[in-house]
């Protein structure tokens, strides 16, 4: 698994933005300024819809004034499910990341079986503060359906 001080791995998403959806590379994304990046087994799955994302949707003034320059959410999902995700969650000022074969959750060593419930393949749920490109913080939840040390709260204290 990435740890402190390891650079982000580079790797091809698709970002879900107001105009629709565009290629990214996160080591371009996320190679400058103070980012925040949580992770989420799935969009619209109980835990990732009902506490996750609106944590930090509700929290974005706030880490924004603590100096984060960008938010964004990954998820191992197609940039479709993300865009209707964002949209019916109201997380305008979060970049919405889609991970569709799980290339960046697999380079971050975060991937989890949640074949239990009907998901397969999917990314450990975290909170991730990213300092010019490199990894300067994370909090990884011990159990799939937690949600305690992922949270936007446990991401302000860290600041």
């Amino acid at each position: 698994m990435i740890a402190a001080g390891d650079p982000i791995p580079d790797v091809a998403l698709k970002a879900v933005t107001p105009a629709g959806t565009e290629d990214v590379r996160t080591g371009e994304l996320f190679a400058t300024g103070k980012i925040v990046l949580f992770g989420v087994p799935g969009a619209f799955t109980p835990v990732c819809s009902d506490f996750h994302l609106p944590g930090f949707v509700l929290k974005t003034d706030e880490l924004k004034a603590k100096g984060i320059d960008t938010i964004a959410c990954v998820s191992v999902n197609d940039a479709f499910v993300m865009g209707a995700w964002a949209n019916s969650e109201a997380a305008e000022g979060i970049v919405m990341l889609a991970d569709d074969a799980a290339a960046f959750t697999a380079a971050m060593g975060l991937t989890t079986d949640a074949s239990s419930f009907g998901l397969g393949t999917r990314s450990e749920r975290y909170a991730a503060i990213i300092e010019n490109g490199v990894l300067t913080s994370i909090r990884v939840e011990k159990e799939f359906v937690d949600h305690e040390v992922s949270t936007a709260e446990h991401v302000l204290a860290a600041l």
